[in-house]
């Protein structure tokens, strides 16, 4: 081979490698780490660039910005939240994000008091916010399309975790748990409301009362059948957590004369029957111990003198009274106003 060739061929073997060098970064070198990135209709490459290097890195930003240029995306009607995982290459985010191939985002929501708390929860978490959630709860047309009221709503927003895409709609997601609601209200289920007088939404607000009552998983099916029990005699629920809620503080420690006469239709001293929807969101769990309650004859309870969480359960008044006295002592011990 001649001088001239092994020059030639010197050249091209440094142009390949110049070549590799960089291109390499784009195709091999992989995102530092994980980030979701949210893209907005009538976005720009650079708002886009920009959002990449808030959820990943600045150097894997301006690598994926670049790629898209080369590919010429159109993303001005480009939306949705993209997933870069740790070690993704800018080439592969950004046709992810050119192709508009979302990625769906988790949503959990355990221990959750108020509809209101829930869009808020619901609008940290998805595109449109929580003020469009709070509007589509209060739409009694949108809520009779599930057959419910703006006071039942709730009952489809199950706790569990989900999986939506970011810029679902609020009907949409409302469509969505009306699904997931149907599936939980099987023919079984439905079977057991039925059998206890009780359609699947009572069951539930009965389930929410139980779950302000206590936080013993394992005492939730006797306090069930207790107000199961007065439901069915025809008396007032008279529950605490009721009051609690139209008065709108659940944090009262002691719930006074003057609270239970307040005129509110949740108000269950004031108020024959079921208060109108549930007073928080309930578990699965706790809809099935209402289903599924152990059969027993008490219809007072009060809370346990030695604060365990627990309640003593009694047929006569005059033993509820008992325990009262004893568990009022034991707050004013403590001080407990």
């Amino acid at each position: 081979m001649t001088k001239k060739k092994w020059i030639i061929l010197g050249v091209i073997a440094a142009m390949a490698v110049s070549l590799v060098a960089c291109v390499s970064p784009y195709l091999f070198m992989g995102a530092p780490a994980e980030g979701i990135v949210k893209v907005r209709n009538g976005s720009t490459i650079e708002i886009i660039q920009d959002s990449v290097k808030k959820s990943v890195d600045a150097t894997f930003a301006k690598r994926v910005g670049t790629m898209m240029r080369l590919m010429r995306a159109q993303v001005e009607n480009r939306e949705g939240a993209f997933l870069i995982t740790t070690g993704m290459s800018p080439f592969t985010a950004a046709r992810r994000i050119k192709n508009g191939v979302q990625s769906g985002i988790k949503f959990t929501f355990n221990n959750v008091r108020t509809v209101d708390e829930w869009a808020q929860r619901w609008g940290d978490t998805f595109m449109e916010g929580p003020d469009a959630m709070r509007e589509a709860l209060k739409d009694s047309v949108l809520c009779a399309k599930y057959g419910k009221t703006p006071q039942t709503i709730a009952c489809l927003l199950m706790p569990d975790t989900y999986e939506f895409y970011w810029n679902i709609s609020p009907e949409r997601m409302l469509d969505r748990m009306h699904d997931y609601y149907n599936d939980f209200w099987n023919s079984k289920r439905q079977a057991k409301a039925k059998s206890l007088g009780l359609t699947p939404d009572q069951v539930s607000t009965i389930a929410s009362i139980v779950e302000e009552e206590t936080s013993k998983a394992d005492e939730r099916g006797k306090v069930a059948r207790l107000y199961l029990n007065r439901y069915h005699q025809g008396m007032r629920l008279q529950a605490d957590p009721t009051v609690k809620f139209a008065v709108g503080d659940f944090s009262i420690k002691r719930i006074t004369v003057p609270m239970t006469q307040i005129n509110s239709p949740y108000n269950t001293y004031r108020v024959d029957g079921l208060p109108p929807g549930p007073i928080r969101l309930p578990e699965k769990s706790t809809i099935d111990a209402v289903l599924d309650a152990p059969q027993h004859d008490y219809i007072y309870m009060c809370a346990k003198s030695d604060f365990s969480g627990y309640h003593d359960f009694t047929r006569d008044y005059a033993s509820h009274l008992d325990n009262a006295r004893r568990y009022q002592a034991a707050l004013n011990a403590r001080n407990i106003k």
